[in-house]
């Protein structure tokens, strides 16, 4: 474990969907106020990329190239930690997949299964998998990233909206059962942000009109940091 300076020095963060978008984000601001980092991806090229600008601010992370949707694997993940670590201080879902935009009754079955293991249910297995880590820790920190679609009536986003939300619930629920002691349990909502999802979404958009998600990855940091007392909680940044 590192001691470099910074609000989260020798703090043991892991962040999923690493490898491009927000997470990556994430991953290089965490590095830059001191974090060691755990970064799960699927793709290896995009994980290595973040690791050279993780490196870049002077951080250590671990790759962990693997799909979210192997429930398996991410319950293997959380006994490698406790193995090595023993605790884990900072988690953040920060992965996720829009799928096809479509009206409800329109919906291909394989790709609204497809979004729901991704958004909902591998940040379900993730926190079933993390959660001793979590309690092991000083100040454990859980923090999922949301979108406003998933608390608004919004035509043809289905599958995504309705992940969103629901995720929104588990987080409550677990937070509101974590009402006392030193977990802290947040959403953050990072708004509108130049990545691949977001293009996907909105392909006509010009991008440079977009911000880069780099702004809201500084601001997450303040729901990772020892300090911090906000708790179950949607947190625009």
């Amino acid at each position: 474990m590192s001691a470099r300076p910074g609000r989260l020095s020798g703090r043991l963060a892991l962040v999923t969907g690493a490898s491009r978008g927000l997470g990556a984000a994430i991953a290089r601001a965490f590095a830059a106020e001191g974090a060691d980092l755990v970064l799960l991806a699927r793709t290896v090229g995009g994980l290595e990329e973040t690791d050279d600008a993780v490196r870049r601010a002077g951080g250590h992370a671990t790759l962990v190239p693997l799909d979210l949707a192997d429930s398996d694997a991410l319950d293997r993940l959380g006994a490698a930690l406790h193995a090595r670590h023993g605790k884990l201080d900072i988690l953040v879902g920060a992965a996720a997949m829009l799928g096809t935009l479509s009206p409800v009754a329109h919906a291909d079955p394989k790709d609204w299964e497809r979004v729901m293991a991704v958004n909902l249910t591998a940040n379900f297995r993730l926190l079933r998998s993390m959660d001793p880590l979590l309690r092991a820790s000083d100040a454990g920190r859980a923090i999922f990233v949301t979108d406003a679609v998933g608390a608004e009536a919004r035509a043809y986003w289905s599958a995504y909206a309705v992940g969103k939300a629901a995720l929104e619930a588990m987080a409550r629920a677990y937070a509101h059962e974590n009402a006392t002691g030193a977990l802290r349990v947040n959403l953050a909502d990072p708004g509108p942000m130049r990545t691949r999802l977001r293009a996907q979404a909105y392909p006509g958009e010009d991008p440079a009109r977009v911000p880069e998600p780099d702004g809201a990855a500084r601001a997450l940091v303040s729901l990772a940091e020892p300090g911090c007392v906000r708790h179950g909680e949607v947190v625009r940044l």
